[in-house]
């Protein structure tokens, strides 16, 4: 089974939704299946630790996590136009895999939430971006044939998926938003089988 690794940080729940549906995505390919991870909140103060095991949830990642995958989907809310602090806090500490090409082939994709429809959505998906170039990861997006992509009035990027949340983080995902997410999930399922086929 090529295995899809799903690491995300969601602070109001709309992280975690799309996290959800990209797995299902993966999960329909035949021959692939998602492991969904998130990553503990950091704060100014780290002298309290978190749990070993959140209370609730998906498991938080480890590195064996990306050591083990075939591909990987990485989802973060937007802060000022970048990823959330604790999604950057776990990749800062991959350097070690990097320094091994662990990831150098692997697919990878990305997904996004904002409070407001132009605050940063495709800027935050690049961000995330940059660190898996540094790994020679293979970046997956969503195509303009995907008609949810042309027509979208919310969330869908080529970048990657997104989703406009409101201020509130109110908004559930729209049909559109759902089925990018999905087709997100998919076409790096797809991408991650084919490159674990021997040729």
């Amino acid at each position: 089974m090529t295995e899809i690794l799903v690491l995300y940080y969601s602070a109001g729940g709309s992280v975690r939704d799309m996290a959800h549906l990209i797995a299902r995505g993966i999960n329909q390919v035949a021959g692939a299946s998602a492991r969904l991870r998130t990553v503990p909140p950091v704060a100014p103060r780290t002298q309290v630790a978190e749990p070993p095991v959140p209370d609730e949830g998906a498991p938080y990642v480890e590195l064996a996590d990306l050591e083990q995958c075939a591909g990987l989907a990485l989802g973060s809310p937007t802060r000022f136009g970048n990823m959330a602090a604790p999604l950057k806090y776990f990749l800062d500490t991959t350097g070690t895999l990097w320094a091994k090409g662990t990831l150098v082939g692997k697919p990878a994709a990305v997904f996004t939430s904002t409070a407001s429809l132009h605050g940063g959505q495709e800027t935050t998906l690049t961000s995330m971006m940059l660190p898996l170039l540094h790994h020679g990861m293979l970046i997956v997006g969503l195509p303009y044939t995907l008609a949810e992509v042309n027509h979208t009035t919310s969330g869908g990027t080529p970048y990657g998926a997104s989703h406009w949340a409101g201020a509130a983080d109110d908004k559930p995902l729209t049909d559109a938003e759902r089925t990018l997410c999905i087709a997100l999930g998919k076409r790096l399922a797809e991408a991650a089988v084919k490159l674990a086929r021997p040729s």
